[in-house]
């Protein structure tokens, strides 16, 4: 597949409305626990008191990435974004933030106290939650033709800007390269087979003891596990986990999201990765024409992609 194609507005419309979109269908069943309800379309209300189609911060930090990518590469533009969604409700649904995760929250003051991009992120053990996991899949494309070092160290660094823990570079690491062989062409069992091999032995970039964090993704069969074995909470391996088992083990877009959302716990975040692999994977023409009428500001993410795309290709 050639690159103009990989970056193609259609590709890059079908990964972050995917993303959105399963982002909105689990803004209302936050933090509900797994077996106390059934998501089975797009709602609203409930947890976040949100209408139909309303996506969460999950969308709006992806968005803010997408944005400055379709400017070229530069951290501090990013940084810039955040800030801007922070401050100004930009990439908003509806002109207002709201679930803003902690490590987020610490990061954008860093920021705003003039820390440097890749220096201002979380690094604490026990600030490993899922919020650069929910936000990096736009920047699959930029990464596309890469090499692999360099690959390593813009993801690094991008995830760095609020989440800079080992354990959380990785799971972008391995995420974006799961969404690479899926945007090379790869079926999804041949490129969940291939991220294992690549990484279950080792990594030049990733250290030993970070990739143990990672064994019951690349040395078990994820596919194989029984629903109880799957954690969904805000934990980024967890999340990782849930996302790339519910694509696995479904056969549809529609399938994939409605599983993940199930699960119950961080249904927004959790969806919001599964999205942006069934999205980018089915394609847009999979996801339901009801759930793409009801997500709000879905022109302008159209727009966004089409700004993305031609700015990849400049």
């Amino acid at each position: 597949m050639s690159k103009a194609l990989k970056n193609s507005e259609t590709a890059i419309s079908s990964l972050l409305l995917g993303l959105a979109v399963g982002d909105a269908l689990g803004v209302p069943w936050e933090f509900r626990p797994r077996g106390s309800f059934l998501c089975d379309g797009m709602s609203g209300y409930g947890t976040h008191n949100q209408p139909p189609g309303t996506w969460s911060d999950d969308t709006s930090l992806a968005l803010g990435l997408a944005d400055s990518l379709s400017r070229g590469f530069s951290p501090a533009d990013i940084a810039r974004n955040f800030v801007k969604w922070y401050d100004e409700a930009a990439f908003t649904a509806h002109g207002a933030v709201f679930d803003i995760g902690i490590a987020t929250t610490k990061a954008i003051s860093r920021l705003k106290a003039g820390i440097a991009p890749e220096k201002a992120g979380c690094a604490g053990v026990n600030e490993n939650g899922n919020g650069r996991l929910m936000r990096i899949a736009p920047l699959v494309f930029y990464l596309t033709d890469k090499p692999e070092e360099d690959r390593f160290n813009i993801t690094r660094t991008v995830s760095s800007i609020t989440h800079a823990h080992p354990w959380s570079v990785a799971a972008c690491c391995l995420y974006l390269e799961y969404l690479l062989k899926l945007l090379g062409g790869m079926d999804k069992e041949a490129a969940y087979a291939g991220m294992c091999g690549e990484f279950r032995d080792g990594s030049p970039y990733i250290s030993d003891s970070t990739l143990d964090k990672f064994t019951g993704l690349l040395r078990t069969d994820i596919r194989t596990l029984p629903e109880p074995c799957i954690r969904s909470g805000g934990f980024v391996i967890d999340t990782l986990k849930a996302a790339l088992w519910c694509f696995l083990i479904t056969d549809s877009y529609r399938d994939a999201v409605l599983k993940t959302v199930n699960l119950g716990d961080d249904t927004d975040t959790t969806a919001a990765v599964t999205g942006a692999l069934a999205g980018l994977f089915y394609g847009l023409d999979t996801i339901p024409p009801d759930w793409l009428e009801t997500l709000a500001g879905s022109g302008d993410i159209r727009r966004l992609a089409g700004a993305m795309a031609a700015g990849l290709a400049a």
